[in-house]
């Protein structure tokens, strides 16, 4: 039981927010791209997968972070504890879960087109490059969001079998949200990451975080624009738009106060919360 218990802890299964972040571009791709006049059986079945593949994936990711970071987690605060980083759990073992993981994931992708297949198996090398960006540059949110994110191109492949350039726009503004998202949580370690050398864009923007993230949401707002014009979508989707703007712009941004790191956490967490948003926006544009 304690194992199962440090597995749990390891992969973060009990903080939902990590796989559902990556789960939301999925939903949205596919939902965009889908045809809600077919068989909606495949598309709740692609959904599972891509919940499936986000688990396992973000738990994989996880402890590959983890890996890396062992000597990092032990110096700050948030992280002594980690199950790696406290030595509950060797190096070995937890190499042993990613790889695990990583096989259950292959059997989830390989549901899909060869397309699809090909494009999951090419950006795996971006997959854990973050623990290794934030040792070189103040921009590993930058990786982070072009990883987290790609899961709505690969759902728009899924079912259309090529790309076309609205997932590309709606990829590229995803990108910018992740940017504004993780900067904000990277508040919460900001003093013990300048102690131990760890960059963030939350320590390279901190004298004016606020301006920065207003640029980040706005490139991530003007996507959604941009994909409900693209779409086709009528008005009600872009009157819907003030309900994210809103969330984006006043709730995270405006009442943020990135000294308190339980107000960063709560504003971060409240992703969840957009994803539906956004995921809801997408439905009424395709259905109304």
């Amino acid at each position: 039981m304690n194992q199962i218990n440090l597995f749990i802890e390891l992969t973060r299964l009990k903080r939902p927010i990590g796989f559902m972040l990556l789960f939301w571009p999925c939903l949205w791709g596919l939902t965009l791209v889908y045809d809600f006049n077919s068989n909606l059986f495949n598309y709740f079945f692609y959904s599972a997968l891509f919940l499936s593949g986000s688990i396992l994936m973000r738990s994989a990711g996880c402890i590959v972070n983890d890996i890396a970071d062992k000597n990092f987690d032990q110096k700050v605060e948030r992280t002594k504890n980690r199950p790696i980083a406290s030595g509950k759990v060797s190096v070995k073992l937890a190499s042993t879960y990613a790889l695990i993981l990583c096989g259950i994931a292959f059997l989830v992708l390989i549901n899909f087109n060869k397309f699809t297949i090909l494009m999951a198996l090419i950006s795996m090398p971006l997959a854990f490059t973050y623990p290794l960006m934030k040792r070189i540059t103040y921009w590993p949110q930058l990786f982070l969001g072009i990883t987290f994110n790609y899961g709505l191109v690969l759902a728009w492949i899924s079912i259309n079998g090529e790309i076309s350039i609205i997932p590309i726009i709606f990829y590229l503004g995803a990108i910018f949200w992740t940017l504004g998202y993780d900067t904000i949580y990277g508040f919460q370690d900001i003093k013990d990451d300048e102690i131990i050398g760890v960059k963030s864009t939350s320590i390279k923007f901190k004298n004016d975080p606020k301006k920065f993230l207003f640029i980040s949401y706005c490139m991530f707002i003007i996507s959604l624009f941009l994909i409900g014009i693209l779409m086709n979508f009528k008005i009600y989707y872009f009157l819907f738009m003030i309900v994210p703007i809103l969330h984006l712009l006043v709730f995270q941004i405006s009442r943020l106060n990135t000294n308190l790191s339980l107000d960063c956490l709560i504003k971060f967490k409240s992703n969840n919360i957009l994803g539906l948003i956004i995921f809801t926006n997408i439905l009424v544009g395709k259905l109304i």
